[in-house]
């Protein structure tokens, strides 16, 4: 491998900041036991905040950002890993406390890595990506606490965004009738994702949240949060699940107990950042196969390369991004 390479750096000193590409080795990266040539990564909202003075998402600088990356595994100290095999690393301190994606190397512990399952590309593992798998892994904890297809209608939130937009499409091709909300006028983009039906969210929360409403999903995948997430809550049929990933509408709930002793709702957090490892290489595997969307460039909001990244970055913060913007590096 090159003695240099090219990376997104972002630092802060005092009042300075700059996201710059810069020329870096070996010596400034995290240490880990399997060094990767990165093929893809993406852009997450993390990844954004990584981006921004004030995003307190990095730990300490200078950083590279970038939680998701798959690429070929150029060297490696752990016997699980060999040159030249296809690897996918999202989550855990990656693009936080840990040197990221937005790298042509990487250098990753062995206990991070997943193997690139058989019906994916690296390209396909990156459109995926953190978002993709979030979603994947809440439609598993909703099948594990017993929603099927029989049960009725599947509400999924933000519905445009990363994890929203997978969800419409992952439970559409098992069989769901998915109702898909959303702030944006996106109905031709959901109905082809396999939404059924596609609302506003002023019809999930209206701004008064009642303890117990009338009853109108069986489940729902919910990457918002706050008190949209206590309208669903309350909205939800008998021993339904609610899987929640995210606050972006914030970190308040202010529900009853009443859904959960009267009707028996579960309440389902998502955490896709320490996912355990055998329960990881399930979900990728199930990505790879069921779960996997008929057409994934369905889902490319655009692809950027590493010298457009430092423009790119900011983007993902505005909310106004349809699906996953990709990056080759």
């Amino acid at each position: 491998m090159e003695n240099t390479f090219q990376a997104v750096v972002v630092d802060k000193k005092e009042e300075d900041f700059s996201v710059q590409i810069k020329n870096i080795s070996l010596d400034d990266l995290s240490e880990g036991n399997v060094i990767v040539k990165v093929h893809y990564s993406g852009i997450n909202y993390k990844d954004g905040l990584a981006s921004t003075p004030n995003g307190k998402i990095v730990r300490s600088y200078p950083h590279i950002p970038g939680i998701d990356l798959a690429g070929v595994v150029v060297s490696s100290e752990d016997k699980r890993f060999k040159e030249g095999d296809r690897v996918i690393a999202t989550s855990y301190e990656i693009g936080v406390a840990h040197t990221g994606g937005y790298s042509e190397y990487a250098r990753i512990p062995g206990d991070w890595l997943v193997p690139l399952p058989d019906g994916l590309s690296l390209k396909e593992a990156m459109i995926i990506g953190t978002a993709g798998f979030t979603a994947a892994l809440s439609v598993q904890r909703l099948e594990d606490n017993g929603l099927t297809p029989e049960k009725g209608k599947v509400l999924v939130t933000g519905a445009t965004g990363g994890v929203g937009s997978f969800g419409v499409n992952i439970l559409a091709n098992l069989g769901f009738e998915v109702v898909a909300s959303t702030g944006k006028r996106e109905e031709e983009y959901l109905m082809k994702l396999g939404a059924k039906e596609v609302i506003g969210r002023e019809e999930v929360y209206n701004g008064t949240i009642k303890a117990m409403d009338k009853q109108l999903w069986a489940g729902a995948i919910d990457p918002v949060g706050g008190k949209q997430l206590a309208a669903i809550i309350s909205k939800i049929s008998y021993n339904g699940s609610v899987a929640v990933s995210g606050l972006t509408a914030g970190g308040e709930v202010p529900t009853s107990v009443f859904p959960f002793i009267l009707r028996g709702i579960n309440l389902l957090g998502i955490d896709s950042v320490y996912c355990p490892m055998d329960e990881r290489e399930k979900i990728w595997a199930r990505l790879a196969s069921d779960f996997k969307p008929v057409d994934l460039a369905d889902f490319i909001y655009e692809e950027v390369n590493l010298a457009e990244l430092p423009d790119k970055l900011p983007f993902i913060l505005s909310g106004g991004i349809k699906g996953r913007i990709i990056v080759k590096i």
